[in-house]
């Protein structure tokens, strides 16, 4: 560090071993005295040249024009203390070296009140007419150089990433951090946003982040181009962060994705992680950084083409439960019957789905475009014909269109599967009107936001595959007649003090029941749009339990309601009031005001 500035710098923001350990009051960066290492669960602090590395650019690059600037000051200062000025007496006397300096501070600055404290003689003139045109000179090398500081590109992302880091710093909510804003990450980001959560987003591509600052999003959303697999760029994301609840890590990169991982299990253990992985052995890599929750699109895509092959009425009532508030029920998928199904492709796709259609029941032949048969081949043609299924899951987009064109012409009534890589193809693929579309990062979207909007449906999810397909057909038969034809709103509720105060106190005095709790808060007389369908006790699971079930205080129920039902249902578990009015049909002033008026009027 051979530049004093620097090493000034150094001295005085860098801590030295033997000092007092500190807290930054941003985070939770703690300072591990007479070590660089930081402690287990720590993060060590950014150094100064970590935290302040536009002022060390800065320093760098501007050395000599600031040295030069203060050359030139100096010496037009130092030559008026040393000639000779006029004095009112008539002698003569140098200037002194205050008077020298402030004559040349507004010289410099061109402001111009004159010469002082008397007029110059010839001498002073000539070396104030000298200095004036070294100081020209210095001033435009220094701004010459200014300018091309600020058009440098390292200055300039220097720039950008310190403004990053404060930005995320100074996020007054609670927030995810989402690493990779390809078309999975911009899909959850797009939905997160819409439900008003909070976000900060990295990317290695600089066109994907001034994408996301184009888009019209409704808060402002912290980004930067950077790269993920570095700890020190997670840091300043907000990963130790105390308002950090939660990091996706949704790269078309498994190694990016595995970096990530690691590096929030290793800083802040315990964080809630959901990572994409599109290997068995990315994944099992994963699990052992803390237990995250891995995603594996065709895994995923697998497991639904089983349900719909097995249970398609399980399978239109899950679509229509994660679907949009509003939404109309899905129309029921009508598989074929048991027979041979055709898997084209040489991806890991093959794999994982050949696996469930085996699961399911199905005779499989699996075809590698690039060593057998072709979509006008003649065996491929043989082997479709009196297939009752075709996959085309080749990881390219001209293949597959290929394959799903030639299997529709051979043979019209086959169920179609086909997989989509790029989003621009989407109008191919819909000409061709596939039974079922595969694509990668829509169900990594998909799956994500069930995951965080509500855990609990996948709990539903498999304890209702044990039920079958008439429980299923028989359920959303129910749920449209109590809710709506429009797709609920599915949310979970804890019965503890916070989060049904009012039915707590009840339940500590009188037991109550779960349909006494369906009547509207507004008007007893008319039910909530609203019904229960899943009640957790325990390790038990009660799925569409009946209204004559007891509750107790620390059940879990997953409630699904049309429009207001969330509303009235909160009012009445929350408000003492409300939830006598529910019960009995009688009103319990609980204000002062209240109790006064219910007196007077007795």
């Amino acid at each position: 560090m051979g530049n004093p500035l620097l090493v000034l710098w150094h001295w005085i923001f860098v801590p030295r071993p033997g000092e007092d350990e500190a807290v930054d009051e941003q985070g939770p960066w703690r300072i591990v005295p007479g070590s660089e290492i930081p402690r287990p669960g720590t993060v060590a602090p950014p150094t100064a040249s970590a935290t302040s590395g536009a002022v060390f650019l800065v320093l760098r690059r501007m050395r000599v024009p600031l040295i030069l600037l203060l050359l030139v000051f100096s010496i037009s200062v130092l030559g008026l203390t040393l000639i000779p000025g006029a004095q009112p007496d008539g002698g003569t006397e140098p200037m002194g070296f205050f008077e020298a300096f402030y004559f040349m501070t507004y010289t410099a600055t061109t402001i111009g009140f004159g010469e002082i404290p008397y007029e110059f003689t010839t001498a002073q003139r000539m070396w104030v007419t000298f200095s004036i045109y070294i100081a020209v000179i210095g001033w435009a090398y220094a701004i010459g150089s200014l300018l091309a500081m600020l058009q440098d590109r390292s200055f300039r992302r220097e720039i950008v990433a310190q403004r990053f880091a404060r930005q995320v710093r100074r996020m007054p909510e609670p927030f995810l951090v989402v690493i990779g804003y390809g078309e999975a990450g911009a899909r959850v980001a797009h939905a997160l946003d819409r439900r008003g959560r909070r976000l900060v987003v990295l990317d290695r591509s600089q066109e994907r982040i001034d994408a996301l600052e184009l888009a019209q999003l409704r808060a402002d959303v912290p980004a930067l181009a950077a790269n993920p697999r570095v700890p020190g760029t997670l840091v300043a994301a907000g990963l130790t962060h105390p308002r950090c609840e939660g990091v996706l890590a949704l790269t078309d990169d498994d190694e990016a994705n595995l970096a990530v991982v690691q590096a929030a299990h290793l800083l802040r253990p315990g964080v809630p992680v959901i990572a994409r992985a599109e290997t068995p052995a990315t994944a099992a890599r994963m699990a052992a950084f803390g237990q995250p929750t891995v995603v594996d699109p065709f895994d995923a895509f697998g497991d639904r083409l089983r349900l719909i092959l097995r249970t398609p009425a399980l399978a239109q009532l899950f679509d229509w439960l994660v679907s949009p508030p509003g939404a109309p029920v899905p129309p029921r998928p009508d598989p074929p019957g048991q027979g041979r199904w055709v898997v084209v492709g040489h991806s890991r796709t093959v794999a994982e789905v050949s696996a469930d259609l085996r699961v399911a029941g199905a005779e499989v032949v699996e075809l590698d475009p690039a060593r057998e048969a072709g979509p006008e081949d003649g065996a491929f043609v043989d082997l479709v014909a009196g297939a009752v299924g075709v996959v085309a899951a080749s990881d390219r987009d001209t293949q597959n269109l290929s394959y799903v064109e030639a299997a529709q012409r051979a043979e019209p009534d086959v169920f179609v599967v086909a997989r989509q890589e790029s989003p621009g193809n989407a109008p191919l693929f819909a000409a061709l009107h596939p039974d079922l579309l595969l694509v990668p990062a829509e169900v990594v979207a998909r799956e994500v936001l069930e995951r965080l909007a509500n855990p609990a449906l996948w709990d539903l999810l498999q304890a209702a595959k044990g039920q079958g397909d008439p429980w299923a057909a028989d359920a959303l038969a129910w749920l449209v007649a109590r809710c709506g034809p429009g797709s609920p709103t599915v949310w979970q509720v804890r019965l503890d003090a916070r989060s049904a105060p009012a039915l707590v106190h009840r339940l500590a005095v009188e037991p109550v029941r779960l349909g006494a709790l369906m009547a509207s808060p507004f008007g007893r007389q008319d039910p909530l749009p609203l019904t229960a369908l899943m009640l957790v006790r325990g390790e038990d699971r009660v799925l569409v339990p009946d209204e004559e079930t007891p509750l107790a205080v620390g059940d879990e129920l997953l409630m699904a309601g049309g429009p207001g039902a969330q509303r009235g249902w909160d009012a009445t578990l929350g408000e003492d009031d409300a939830l006598a009015y529910v019960l009995s049909g009688s009103s319990v002033a609980i204000s002062w005001w209240g109790r006064r008026l219910l007196r007077t009027r007795t």
